[in-house]
């Protein structure tokens, strides 16, 4: 697990970015899509060989945890359904693995995660940007869309756990 979140690298590298050259972002943005297909990829390559045996073992899946409600959703609509889980913190994980355990075709997920990929990045970079053009200073940017994005995705955990006690 990274001490930085990934949607944090992604916009602090754009917010640097947006200070040297704004073009830049778009490389930034790519680079971004392409890491996080290539760990998408691994991800769901891991799942398909290692089942949920493996996701268990991983605590991917915890207890008596079902993943039913996303079979549904998977079947009918891939490529929705993997924009919201990229969006959303912790929705990666258990699409990604119910769409392995469910057997979705490799090509198929293959075409409907880069989509995905591409949109996850260019939110983060705009997180990064925005950051970047309100203050003068890169670091000052960086700092700023590290700690968006960190408050962003800790937030929502932080409510969850909460509501549960």
């Amino acid at each position: 697990m990274p001490v930085v979140p990934t949607g944090a690298a992604v916009s602090a590298a754009a917010a640097l970015a947006f200070h040297r050259h704004s073009l830049a972002v778009v490389a930034v943005v790519l680079t971004g899509a392409v890491a996080a297909y290539l760990g998408d990829a691994v991800t769901y390559l891991a799942c398909r060989l290692g089942g949920e045996q493996l996701a268990r073992r991983l605590r991917w899946i915890r207890g008596g945890q079902r993943l039913d409600g996303l079979v549904a959703r998977l079947r009918a609509r891939a490529v929705p359904v993997l924009l919201v889980s990229r969006l959303l913190p912790g929705g990666r994980i258990p699409v990604l693995l119910t769409a392995a355990l469910i057997g979705v075709d490799g090509r198929r997920f293959a075409l409907a995660n880069a989509p995905a990929c591409v949109l996850w990045s260019g939110v983060y970079a705009a997180i990064g940007m925005l950051g970047g053009s309100i203050f003068p200073e890169p670091w000052q940017g960086v700092l700023v869309a590290v700690a968006l994005v960190v408050v962003i995705t800790q937030v929502p955990d932080l409510v969850r756990r909460r509501s549960r006690v």
